[in-house]
């Protein structure tokens, strides 16, 4: 397995690899992590074998959202790697990779997790990696939510993890 900067045309690969497994394709949103890859604000990571991509990640610099924004520490976002390929490391390997990118920026790196059962894979793998919740509580379309707030169990409600980068 090698892991490798995106190159554009990772884009169909991708999309290809999220049809087969039934999900919507994401052409715009990786053309502009491609776009954001070229002018320096986005790293997007593939982990490919034997010219197939088996996942991505990306890391941002500075955290766009959650309560890291304003302490302009470095967040993974969009963490993927293909049904078929789960379990067999390349979630280490690629999280790996951003991880000693993000070492140039800060010494510590953060990211956001789901909440809903389609994450529990990348929450196990947070929390074995050495990652902890931040103590913020639970956030909500870029909100932190107050107890008793009603919120959606969808994408947009997360739990923000940081560790600390030797």
């Amino acid at each position: 397995m090698n892991i490798r900067l995106m190159i554009q045309t990772d884009i169909e690969k991708i999309n290809n690899a999220f049809a087969a497994q039934g999900w919507e394709r994401r052409e715009i949103v990786l053309q502009n992590y491609f776009l954001e890859q070229t002018n320096g604000e986005r790293f997007v990571f593939i982990a490919e074998e034997t010219n197939e991509v088996l996942g991505y990640v990306t890391l941002l610099p500075q955290a766009k959202e959650g309560p890291f924004r304003a302490a302009e520490l470095p967040e993974i976002a969009d963490f993927n790697v293909f049904e078929k390929y789960q379990r067999q490391g390349v979630g280490h390997q690629l999280l790996a990779a951003a991880e000693e990118k993000a070492k140039i920026f800060s010494s510590v790196v953060t990211l956001g997790v789901g909440l809903h059962p389609g994450y529990g894979a990348a929450q196990r793998l947070y929390i074995k990696s050495g990652y902890l919740p931040d103590g913020s509580g639970i956030w909500f379309e870029n909100q932190n939510l107050a107890m008793g707030t009603p919120c959606r169990n969808n994408d947009d409600l997360v739990l923000y993890l940081s560790k600390e980068l030797y």
